[in-house]
């Protein structure tokens, strides 16, 4: 693959894990579409999806139930289905931008954690960039502990950490793809259900279902394959500094499509955070 498609392939996987942040606040803010039903079609469409691009690839990847169980596991899938129902309920009454700053937090400072239990030290640069985001965390949390988006930023943390606990499950998976594929088709009856369940009392728009497709098969079904396409191509530093971007994509997302503004605490915040994480991606590079 050449530098310049590795770039360009990386950027456009970077805009469209962004855009499940954007996608999710224009079904709900502006097409008001409840969470749930978001959720269902998303997750069905991703694993639709997905499951065409394996059979493309390879009709062997879920040719049948037992290749499946080659792949993935229901414990992953669990992780994957808690992420994602949380990631909309969450976004009800989160903007963009703060969404996904605190949704990348909570998947980074979970995955430093169990690193930290099973034993993984780190040096003085890693140590002080994780103090760094901590303490600037607590700063953008605190005006949210007396405002309605408590919630939000509560559950939308909870779906932080199954994220961070599914990637930590699928790390040593050497098929990702598939994996990933495996787990999404694991969810596709749970998607089917909450569906049917919220079905009386959905709240649906053709624009609302077409930002959920739209997050499904496009930023998660299709952003995923390119993603596990370009991901062996980088050093796994480079790969976490280049989610550092995430946020701060989604943030300009959701002033332009969603009308949201960008406050100087959110600014701060995130420059605290990410800057924090970046001390800590660095340091481990030179370890």
């Amino acid at each position: 693959m050449s530098v310049l498609s590795l770039i360009s392939l990386t950027f456009l996987t970077l805009v469209a894990f962004a855009a499940n942040s954007v996608f999710c606040r224009l079904a709900l803010d502006e097409q008001n579409m409840d969470p749930m039903s978001f959720t269902g079609i998303r997750l069905t469409s991703a694993a639709l999806v997905l499951s065409l691009i394996m059979l493309l690839k390879s009709s062997k990847s879920i040719s049948s139930l037992s290749a499946l169980n080659a792949y993935g596991s229901w414990r992953q899938a669990s992780y994957l289905f808690a992420y994602a129902a949380g990631f909309s309920y969450a976004y009800v009454t989160l903007p963009t931008a703060t969404g996904a700053l605190i949704l990348f937090a909570a998947v980074q400072f979970t995955m430093l954690l169990v690193a930290r239990f099973a034993g993984k030290r780190m040096n003085s640069i890693a140590s002080a960039g994780v103090v760094i985001s901590l303490l600037s965390f607590v700063y953008f949390v605190l005006p949210e502990l007396s405002s309605p988006s408590l919630i939000g930023l509560i559950v939308m943390a909870l779906a932080g950490v199954a994220w961070g606990m599914y990637s930590l499950a699928g790390a040593k998976s050497t098929h990702a793809l598939e994996s990933t594929g495996a787990n999404f088709i694991r969810c596709l009856p749970l998607g089917l259900i909450l569906m049917l369940v919220f079905m009386p009392t959905a709240s649906l728009t053709s624009l609302g279902i077409a930002y959920a497709l739209a997050s499904g098969a496009l930023a998660s079904g299709i952003g995923y394959a390119i993603w596990y396409k370009v991901l062996p191509e980088l050093h796994h530093s480079v790969a976490a500094v280049c989610q550092l971007c995430v946020p701060i994509i989604a943030a300009f997302g959701g002033v332009l499509l969603v009308d949201e503004p960008i406050t100087y605490h959110l600014m701060l915040s995130s420059v605290g955070i990410l800057g924090g994480m970046l001390l800590v991606t660095l340091a481990k590079k030179t370890q």
